[in-house]
């Protein structure tokens, strides 16, 4: 009698064990469906927000063509939703534009070296999906100055652009460490670095990835030098819409997909081979040769394969567009894989 009134007998007298009872429960959980996708579906292209001009991260080339780091990304995250990497319409948006563009439905995605912080995500009505480029700001400088830091700088005139995280960061940093410096406000990046060309101000302060780029550009870039001081953490990533959490999880296991690709050494050249043989379970789940994974993001089961063919992995975008095989020569440092030596901080979510 004891043993009989335990577990079931404590349950209500309606309940029902069946499996169809079971199936319905399942069938019951929220459909994986997005607002957003549905829109990018409807209209057979992704709309991305990407910086106006910025080399190695997001430009058109001597054909109109959009090249870059960022730009990649939208093609590779046009690939996995659509079968297209060129099904894509690139917005280009100047600092106070971008979060308006999201909020609107002119953009879907964000991918413009925009950083990651609370601020944003609290007043902005944005998600961010992950991060793509851990960024410091830093100082770019005329050699000719002599300067070995950036505690060099008291009383120096530093250009910054008017309304971004840069200029705080610098407000900060002077003030934390009791140095005086002018604020030389630009409206814009291009501005600011107009106004650095012009000698306006002795340094210029911005992300370090964007002070390798606007060195570039100059007529005589090896005049010109980055201090070695970090001022901040920059985490840049993909930026969406608040409220359409399936896309946010769309972009951000996009992104995942593509890390993953290089942690397991599957590229452009080898994922088609790689589907075909690879015995390994991690690398057949990525490409969509077993498992759900594609479906249960409402995507195709090749999603990832198909991405990764189109741009690469997160390793090859980075080496073409800023790294080793691009003029920006920027060292991979923080963006290194968590297991490479040196080690990085780029990680891969399990996909599984």
């Amino acid at each position: 009698m004891g043993l009989g009134s335990c577990g079931r007998g404590d349950r209500p007298a309606d309940a029902d064990d069946s499996p169809d009872a079971a199936a319905l429960a399942q069938a019951a959980a929220p459909d994986f469906a997005s607002p957003t996708m549905a829109a990018i579906k409807r209209r057979g292209r992704l709309n991305c927000g990407v910086h106006e001009g910025l080399v190695g991260f997001a430009y058109t080339d001597n054909r109109g063509e959009w090249r870059g780091f960022d730009a990649d990304f939208c093609r590779a995250l046009a690939a996995a939703v659509l079968g297209n990497a060129n099904a894509v319409r690139f917005v280009p948006l100047t600092n106070s534009q971008r979060f308006e563009a999201l909020r609107s439905g002119r953009v879907d995605v964000l991918w413009r070296s925009t950083s990651w912080t609370l601020t944003r995500e609290a007043r902005e009505g944005v998600r961010f999906a992950g991060v793509n480029y851990y960024d410091g700001q830093g100082f770019l400088v005329r050699r000719s100055l002599d300067l070995a830091t950036a505690a060099e700088l008291n009383g120096a005139r530093v250009c910054v652009q008017r309304a971004s995280t840069s200029e705080l960061n610098v407000a900060d940093w002077f003030r934390a460490r009791g140095l005086e410096y002018t604020p030389v406000v630009a409206a814009n990046e291009e501005a600011a670095r107009v106004a650095y060309g012009r000698e306006r101000c002795d340094a210029l302060s911005a992300d370090i990835s964007a002070l390798a780029a606007a060195r570039t550009t100059m007529s005589n870039p090896d005049q010109h030098a980055i201090l070695p001081d970090v001022i901040s953490k920059e985490p840049l990533g993909p930026v969406v819409k608040r409220d359409d959490e399936v896309w946010t999880s769309i972009v951000r296991w996009t992104l995942n997909a593509l890390i993953l690709a290089e942690e397991l050494g599957v590229t452009s050249e080898n994922a088609g081979q790689l589907a075909r043989e690879s015995r390994n379970p991690t690398i057949r789940r990525l490409l969509g040769v077993e498992g759900e994974v594609g479906p249960m993001l409402g995507l195709r089961k090749d999603w990832a394969k198909t991405a990764i063919e189109a741009e690469g992995n997160y390793g090859e975008i980075f080496a073409r567009n800023v790294g080793k095989d691009s003029p920006l020569d920027l060292a991979r440092g923080l963006n290194a894989q968590w297991n490479a030596r040196p080690a990085g901080l780029i990680y891969a979510l399990p996909i599984r």
